[in-house]
C-alpha cells in the first residue's frame, strides 16, 4: 500500500474516532437537548449515526490535511533575497514662502 494511502486512511480513522467521541459527549452533556432527543426518540440511532458521520468527514479531513502540512521539511533559516527596507522616521523639510499678511 503506497505510504500516503497509508497515511490517509490512518488519519480518517483518528478523525472518524474523534468525530464519535465528539458526538458522545454531545449527547452526554445533553448539549442543546441534543442527548435528550437521541435517546428519547425512535430513530435516535440515526440521528447520532448521521451526527458521527458528518463529523466524522469533517474532523478526518482536518486530521488530514494537518498531516500533509506537517510532511513539509522544516525551513533551515533565511536563503538569501532582498531585505525589506529599513523606514526611518524622519522630518521632511518644508519650505515656506513669506506671502501677503492675512487681510
Amino acid at each position: 500500500m503506497p505510504k500516503l494511502v497509508r497515511l490517509y486512511i490512518v488519519n480518517v480513522a483518528i478523525g472518524y474516532g474523534l468525530a464519535a467521541l465528539f458526538v458522545a459527549l454531545l449527547v452526554w452533556f445533553d448539549i442543546a437537548n441534543i442527548g435528550r432527543l437521541v435517546l428519547h426518540s425512535d430513530m435516535g440511532w440515526l440521528a447520532a449515526l448521521m451526527l458521527v458521520m458528518f463529523h466524522g468527514v469533517v474532523f478526518g479531513g482536518a486530521q488530514f490535511a494537518i498531516a500533509v502540512m506537517r510532511l513539509a521539511d522544516p525551513d533551515d533559516g533565511p536563503r538569501g533575497g532582498l531585505k525589506d527596507p529599513v523606514w526611518q522616521a524622519e522630518p521632511a523639510p518644508i519650505r515656506v514662502t513669506a506671502g501677503p499678511g492675512p487681510r
